[in-house]
């Protein structure tokens, strides 16, 4: 049987022009708009952004990495290496025990410190994650990528080498259109990182049944464009290589929906504005096992 080449995925290459298009042209005129609307535009377009990264970090839109890493690698984030979001979130699809804090790097739960687990209380709340929970995650992922540094100093440089030289590029465009730091990281970067926490928020538990312990956000407004139908985690999951404008057939088409099921981010800020949507510590740590 002849190889089936996949062609390039032509909506996520679009996707990538509006999305870098957008950004482009948001930072060049930042001048002429009142902050809440940067912020509000700004925080769209880094959000967005990771969404786009999660694409390609999936294999998309084509079927070579090194391009797909190109697309995605740009670092209008600042703080997160492209390399780090690939090895983690793959460990995470590959992870036999989704959600524990040993075997998951993307859990929430925690596995000891009372600080930490402090603040995770703060944040297991959506008004405590949306406030505290931007500047927490990026605090307690530099701190990790510091003793990662120390543990292992050349595989941490292979992924922050890059990382630096693109960090550079996106400060140079912003030196270029007069666009001050401090206003790109209130503007930008804090409010793209609560979008995507607000996307994350509801995904896993350690207690939903089926292997991925994921959850679905039914949502098919601005939200379901922002977070690229990523809100059908389940779905996502299930069929982890399909690309997210294939993922709301795959969901229509699911037979067994057994995951906790949203509808929408209206009940989840209902349900969990104030209120934890979770224990902060894994039911497997509770219950004092370790495996």
């Amino acid at each position: 049987m002849a190889h089936q080449v996949r062609p390039i995925e032509w909506p996520t290459v679009l996707l990538a022009a509006a999305i870098y298009g957008g950004w482009l042209a948001l930072t060049a005129a930042h001048a002429t708009l009142p902050l809440p609307l940067l912020a509000l535009l700004g925080g769209w377009f880094v959000a967005w952004h990771g969404s786009l990264q999660h694409e390609t970090i999936h294999g998309h839109p084509t079927r070579w990495r090194w391009v797909n890493s190109l697309i995605g690698g740009v670092p209008l984030s600042l703080w997160l290496p492209y390399g780090a979001y690939r090895r983690t979130h793959e460990a995470h699809h590959r992870s036999p025990h989704p959600t524990h804090p040993a075997h998951d790097p993307e859990s929430r739960y925690v596995a000891g410190g009372e600080v930490v687990a402090a603040l995770a209380r703060i944040r297991a709340t959506l008004i405590g994650q949306l406030l505290v929970g931007p500047v927490a995650a990026i605090a307690l992922f530099l701190l990790n990528e510091a003793r990662r540094l120390r543990r292992d100093p050349a595989a941490t440089l292979r992924e922050w080498g890059p990382h630096l030289i693109g960090v550079a590029l996106v400060l140079g465009w912003l030196h270029h259109v007069a666009l001050p730091l401090g206003t790109y990281a209130l503007c930008f970067v804090l409010p793209g990182q609560a979008a995507s926490l607000l996307r994350g928020f509801a995904e896993h538990r350690a207690d939903a049944p089926g292997p991925s312990r994921a959850a679905t956000v039914v949502s098919r407004g601005p939200l379901a464009l922002l977070f690229l139908n990523n809100n059908l985690h389940a779905a996502h999951h299930a069929v982890p290589a399909a690309p997210w404008y294939r993922l709301p057939a795959i969901e229509r088409a699911r037979t067994q929906r057994t995951e906790p099921r949203y509808a929408g981010y209206r009940e989840i800020w209902r349900r969990f504005a104030l209120r934890p949507h979770d224990t902060v510590r894994h039911p497997a740590l509770r219950e004092g096992a370790h495996g």
